[in-house]
Parts: C-alpha cells; structure tokens; sequence
C-alpha cells in the first residue's frame, strides 16, 4: 500500500511509520519543513511538505490512504494563544489534507484522521461508544467537534475520525510523567482519584490504525481505546503494582488546578469510552485491560 502521513515523526507516528515499512509499505511523511539534505531515509519512505504539495499535489497521485496525525501537542499550559495553536494546527492539517485530496485525480481510498475521545466531553457516571452524541463541555471536546467538522470536507469513500485514548508508552506520550511520582515513591491518587481513564497501549493503537487501513468496513467514528477503561484510582493502583511502589500519596485536586490550570482537567476530568466498532468488526487487543498493558510496560 502507498501511505501518505502527516505528523509521521510524532509518538504516535513514528511507531506507525516503522510498522508500515515492516510491512512493506510505501510510506511518505507530509511535514512543515522539508527533510536535512544528506539525510539518509529508509527503504520506502519518502518525506515532502506542505508548500510542496500546494504547487504540486500530483506527488501524492495513486496513494491509497492518507494518515492525518497533525497537531500541537496538548501537553502545555492552555493558555490563550497555546489554546489557539492546538486549535488551529489540526484545522489547518485537516483543511489541507482536504484540499490535496481535492486535487488528485485518483482519489485515495481512505482518509483516517485523528481526533479525541474527549469527544464526548466528560462524565463520572455515563459509558459512551461511538453511537454517542458528542458533547461539548469543555476546551478538548470544542477543539474535536471543530477538527471533526473539519474532516467532513474530505471527499473520499472512507472517512475514519479516530478518537484517540491516552496512548501509554514507556518512552514517549504521557505514560512516563504519570509513572515519575510512583517511581519517586509519591504516587497516589489524583483529585477524587474516580475519573476515568480512557487509554490504550501504543501497540494496539499502531495495530488499529492498521486494522483501520486494511478492513474496509471500518468507517466514522471510532474509539482508539482499550476495552477495559478504568478509574484514576485503578490506573494508579496497577501502576504501582507493576513497578512494586506504594500507591499512597493523593494531590488534591486544587493542587493541580494551582500548578497546572486548566490544563489540569487532563488529569482531573475523564470518560468511559468502548471501542464498539473495533470489536464488533473484529479487531483483537494485545492490552486489553490495564494489568497486561502495566506488565508490559514495567518490562516484566
């Protein structure tokens, strides 16, 4: 398959471009600023740019999918302008994405464009699959209704709009910043320690984008989370047990609104959200439920 990325050097994206090329893929990464001269590039990667494929979007003709990944990372402080950025870079991503597809005479076969669980806003009490209405309660679930607006412009026969968990990972994303206190012997639970964690390992997430690729069923929405969600309490508790620490030291929740602002309803706020879709159509987790993906990530 040829497969056009963008955000292909992200955490995310660097593990699916490996797994692409694995396969034998002809992968080629679509970035802001165009790759070092001398650099030497594997075997069936090829990397452009956007300005690139402004003038000459036919570089792109007789791919078959385009990954879109883009956007600024979440994990700053959310303030005005940066609340901006992240807004903005996954419109424009998404916008141009649209427009190539726009401009090539052999339309791709599907378009998988990343977007949020936090689409269905938050909830202590509620489970949410795909067939749930979005809802927009707060910075993170305006940002997804807008980026998935946005996506509805694509004009292909596959849209897939992946909502995307937190991604667990020991050497990249958020995992290692959530496993620092417990490793520092100060883990503990955060706020009421009863939001929910909607998560998935970065394996299984590189295997649903796959799995979103090849099986053509698959179209819409669709949860890129783990089939066992669970509370910040729990998260914690099988952390510890994983890397043998104490889960005993709470942070009030007013800590963190303090430290952090409002970025800390990352923390703070959460959702129970199902993969129905992947499931149902046949997709089968590695990490199904938080124990294993700890296991695995603590190396033993």
């Amino acid at each position: 398959m040829r497969v056009a990325i963008t955000g292909g050097t992200g955490f995310v994206g660097t593990a699916l471009v490996k797994a692409l090329l694995e396969r034998q893929d002809e992968v080629w990464i679509i970035s802001r600023t165009a790759k070092s001269p001398g650099a030497q590039a594997a075997k069936g990667l090829y990397y452009t740019t956007w300005t690139e494929l402004a003038e000459q979007p036919s570089k792109l003709e007789g791919v078959q999918a385009i990954i879109n990944l883009a956007g600024e990372s979440i994990n700053q402080r959310w303030t005005a302008a940066a609340k901006q950025r992240v807004l903005d870079s996954r419109l424009h991503a998404t916008v141009r994405v649209a427009r190539i597809v726009q401009e090539l005479r052999q339309k791709p076969e599907v378009v998988i464009n990343a977007s949020g669980i936090s689409a269905y806003g938050s909830s202590l009490s509620e489970t949410f699959d795909e067939s749930s209405p979005m809802n927009t309660t707060d910075f993170l679930s305006g940002v997804v209704r807008q980026w998935e607006k946005a996506a509805n412009a694509i004009e292909v026969e596959r849209l897939v709009k992946l909502r995307v968990g937190v991604v667990l990972n020991n050497k990249g994303g958020a995992f290692p910043l959530m496993a620092l206190p417990y490793k520092l012997y100060g883990g503990g639970p955060i706020g009421s320690g009863k939001q929910w964690l909607s998560w998935i390992h970065l394996e299984d997430m590189v295997r649903l984008i796959l799995f979103c690729l090849d099986n053509r069923k698959v179209q819409g929405p669709v949860n890129g989370s783990a089939p066992e969600p669970v509370t910040n309490e729990d998260f914690g508790r099988a952390l510890g047990k994983a890397f043998h620490k104490p889960h005993w030291f709470p942070v009030p929740a007013f800590l963190m609104k303090t430290v952090l602002g409002e970025m800390s309803s990352l923390l703070l706020d959460g959702q129970r959200a199902l993969p129905h879709k992947a499931l149902e159509l046949g997709f089968q987790f590695r990490y199904p439920d938080v124990d294993s993906a700890m296991k695995e990530l603590a190396g033993s």
